[in-house]
């Protein structure tokens, strides 16, 4: 497995021995071979996507505030976690960087386990896939649906890849495989994408709910996007960029959103997403801790994490 680092620290607050004392620092392990695990994650730490994007870099910092946010968080129920470490971009090869973070995925998928990807610029979205695409599933027919919770659409046509191009890059790898990508996203911003982005958007047959229909009074029309998306796929793709919630309550990304959706309708998609059991893999993109404000951005997307992975059907 491609990681850069074999033992990130987990740790955390500690109550006491036995299951109701647990918390995730308690279960999560560091070794493949003393599954099996109920869930596991890969750090990938880049921030190359995001200066090609020209956005305000240190989301290279997000996936170490993961984890620290996450450690203490109390779980309702045994489980046993693993953490495969980290992908890292150093050297501004972010395409060599990608395809070491889809070789990482690939077999724990293949094993049955759901992965959650800890980000990273939003460039972590095509290793992400990349993953995907090689596992025996989608190469045996599975249909692949690609759910993203993003004010952005992310796709740019650009020279180089970038934060803002990865699925663009996923659907003319579909379209040389002789797919169609599946793909949706929840809580576009109008302000935050260009009338051409928007074209590309329906050129590419891409189904999109807008923030401003995303609200709590919205609810119907929010579940019935996820239930449609859930319809149409086998293996669901989960990509949560935290610049969908309200800068408010995620102030350390490197766009921060105006208007943004609530974090209890982004709660309640991931948990329904969740509880379907067709979840294969989540990445969680654009964490900045240079940019956060105690933490917020960091709980918000441990949060989301943690609903996911115990909410599971």
């Amino acid at each position: 497995m491609a990681a850069d680092l074999s033992a990130p620290a987990w740790t955390g607050r500690d109550d006491g021995p036995g299951p109701e004392h647990l918390r995730w620092h308690h279960v999560v392990g560091h070794d493949p071979a003393a599954g099996p695990y109920d869930a596991a994650f890969v750090g990938f730490r880049s921030d190359e996507g995001v200066r090609r994007n020209k956005g305000r870099q240190g989301a290279a910092g997000g996936p170490a505030e993961l984890r620290r946010a996450l450690s203490s968080m109390a779980l309702p129920r045994p489980l046993r976690a693993l953490d495969a470490g980290d992908v890292a971009v150093t050297d501004g090869d972010l395409e060599a960087g990608q395809h070491r973070l889809g070789a990482a995925i690939t077999p724990l998928v293949d094993q049955g386990v759901p992965v959650v990807v800890l980000g990273g610029g939003h460039e972590v979205a095509y290793g992400s896939y990349l993953g995907l695409a090689g596992t025996r599933a989608v190469r045996e027919g599975a249909r692949l649906g690609v759910l993203n919770l993003d004010a952005h659409f992310d796709l740019r046509d650009d020279v180089r890849p970038s934060s803002g191009t990865p699925f663009l890059q996923m659907a003319r790898d579909e379209e040389a495989r002789g797919r169609r990508l599946d793909y949706r996203v929840l809580g576009v911003s109008q302000p935050s994408n260009t009338q051409r982005l928007f074209r590309t958007a329906d050129e590419l047959g891409v189904r999109y709910l807008p923030d401003t229909e995303c609200g709590p009074f919205d609810l119907p029309r929010v579940d019935a996007f996820v239930d449609a998306f859930l319809a149409d796929c086998d293996l669901a793709f989960l990509s949560i960029d935290l610049d969908v919630l309200p800068a408010g309550s995620a102030p350390g990304v490197s766009a921060p959103a105006a208007y943004g959706v609530g974090m209890d309708v982004i709660e309640r998609v991931c948990a329904r997403i969740a509880a379907s059991g067709k979840l294969a893999l989540c990445d969680v993109a654009e964490l900045n801790p240079d940019l956060d404000i105690d933490a917020r951005t960091a709980r918000a997307g441990a949060r989301l994490i943690h609903r996911i992975l115990t909410a599971r059907g």
